[in-house]
């Protein structure tokens, strides 16, 4: 399936969702995706946590059909719920669409492009693509958007 076509589940996010897991609100989670377009286009840089010696099982990981464990904690994140950047819920819809249209553009402008993953650390567009939709599973599973 498409990266686009399996995004699109985010359109069936009712604001006032509860998650089965986690204390992300629909809104949290809608600006979390968000911000993973703005690493993956260069917008936004981080620095690499998982240590070097690390990084190829890591890499084998995100290749792989596992799932992201539940309640994993980003060291990129945190594991407190951050300010919410968008007056509503709609509006944060609109940005991940805005921003998920970016990610499409540059790297079809920027092919061989590679950007910084904090856990996986540098990243191919096809890399990135996985990533996505490997971390749009395991959020939309938490908030029932597709079976776990």
């Amino acid at each position: 399936m498409k990266l686009k076509e399996f995004a699109s589940q985010i359109n069936n996010l009712e604001e006032q969702k509860k998650p089965i897991w986690g204390k992300m609100t629909p809104q949290h989670m809608v600006e979390h995706l968000t911000s993973t377009f703005r690493l993956a286009t260069g917008q936004v840089k981080v620095p690499v946590y998982t240590p070097a010696n690390q990084l190829a099982s890591m890499r084998r990981f995100l290749m792989s059909d596992r799932p992201i464990p539940r309640e994993v904690v980003s060291p990129a994140v945190g594991s407190e719920l951050p300010k919410l950047k968008n007056d509503s819920f709609e509006e944060a819809i609109s940005e991940f669409w805005k921003e998920f249209g970016k990610f499409e553009s540059y790297y079809e402008e920027n092919p061989d492009a590679k950007q910084i993953n904090p856990a996986f650390g540098e990243l191919t567009r096809e890399e990135w693509t996985q990533f996505m939709k490997k971390h749009m599973t395991h959020h939309f599973e938490q908030f029932g958007l597709i079976p776990a």
